[in-house]
């Protein structure tokens, strides 16, 4: 049981190996523009080729997440975004997914409780949604929001909201609190919830049970990061032993050392050369499926991933190289279950490349294939076996 618990909480499981290597591919995007929504793409792993299947049209759904059986699909509905209303709140929307065919119908739409969600996670036990609401505007502030999931892959409304206090020294950027991601530990017991605008990693200890509330407070309660760091999002990897975060307004990746909830911070490297002077915006970041290389990608000026070597030893990392990501602001990527390729989007370019990856040296190869998508954000691959 322990061991199912950890992959889940881990990372997405994207089912069993298809005997002819193609998968589902699952794309989020912002709606303002080119884009009509949620968008579903055949890939094929053995040549990198993606087919456009069909589209489900929503707004904004800007993060996804699958359910444990494959069954379900949830995405935010980042609203209101920079432009919006502080009196409007998001939404969480629910499909229902027949990866076989690559059809989404929808289910159903609840309020997420706060503006801007930007994350999505699933309990281990596959009871709840969580997610981060960003909050643009100051008042209700950033939180994160937990959600009851029903059988038939509905979503019920709230049943908790956290709100955190206080902000950073980053005026404009910081003047309250930003929870940018919510992602549970490898053992399932804890969550922790990254805060962008008050530089806090806070910890929340799980009991589906309900004997100490669903979520409540570690005993050291956040990890502190430095002043004007902006932390944003979090992995863990397979063994449990180590986490990985990126930083936004600092533009580097941290790697911690993970034990019954508490993490202890041991290392920080750049995403940039030294001497770049351009603006940076440390964004997601992923382990390759064999948890050898570590991937991290940056915005800003710089454009590109950067890839880090991990040491089985002590899980610190070691840059190994970069690569342009081809446009504009890659917010988020992923690596395909077989390793062999990393897919990429640049929202402000409507532009998504898929590289070769060498599982050897964990570099990009050049001349990726391209496929045009209006404002790419998040990359999810399910299997339809």
């Amino acid at each position: 049981m322990v061991s199912i618990v950890a992959s889940h909480a881990f990372a997405q499981d994207s089912g069993p190996v298809p005997a002819d290597g193609i998968y589902d591919l699952l794309v989020g995007t912002y709606t303002s523009g080119k884009s009509e929504g949620l968008y579903v793409y055949r890939f094929d792993t053995k040549t990198g080729a993606a087919t456009r299947v069909s589209v489900a049209q929503t707004v904004n759904p800007s993060y996804l997440v699958v359910s444990h059986d494959r069954r379900f699909v949830y995405a935010v509905n980042e609203l209101p975004g920079d432009d919006g209303p502080a009196s409007q709140r998001g939404g969480i929307s629910a499909f229902r997914f027949d990866a076989a065919s690559g059809q989404l119908s929808f289910i159903n739409k609840v309020s997420s409780d706060g503006n801007d969600p930007c994350y999505l996670s699933l309990s281990p036990d596959g009871k709840y949604l969580v997610t981060a609401n960003y909050s643009v505007a100051a008042d209700p502030g950033g939180s994160f929001a937990v959600f009851p999931l029903q059988s038939d892959g509905q979503v019920g409304a709230s049943v908790l909201t956290v709100h955190h206090e206080g902000g950073g020294p980053v005026k404009g950027r910081q003047d309250n609190s930003h929870v940018h991601s919510a992602v549970f530990s490898p053992d399932g017991r804890y969550l922790f919830a990254q805060d962008l605008g008050t530089d806090k990693l806070y910890g929340y200890r799980y009991t589906p049970d309900g004997s100490r509330g669903l979520f409540g407070p570690t005993d050291s309660r956040y990890t502190q990061e430095k002043a004007g760091s902006g932390p944003r999002h979090l992995v863990f990897d397979k063994q449990g032993k180590h986490g990985y975060l990126t930083s936004e307004m600092a533009g580097t990746v941290s790697t911690f050392d993970y034990d019954d909830g508490k993490l202890s911070q041991v290392q920080t490297l750049p995403l940039v050369e030294p001497g770049f002077k351009g603006a940076v915006g440390g964004s997601a970041i992923h382990l390759s499926p064999d948890g050898r290389f570590l991937y991290a990608s940056n915005r800003g000026d710089a454009n590109d991933i950067v890839i880090f070597s991990v040491d089985p030893t002590d899980g610190k990392l070691k840059q190994v190289g970069r690569q342009s990501s081809l446009g504009k602001s890659p917010r988020e990527f992923a690596i395909d279950p077989t390793g062999n390729w990393l897919i990429v989007g640049n929202q402000n370019s409507d532009s998504v490349y898929i590289f070769r990856r060498d599982q050897q040296s964990g570099l990009l190869e050049a001349n990726p294939q391209r496929i045009e998508i209006g404002s790419p954000v998040d990359f999810k691959l399910v299997s339809p076996s």
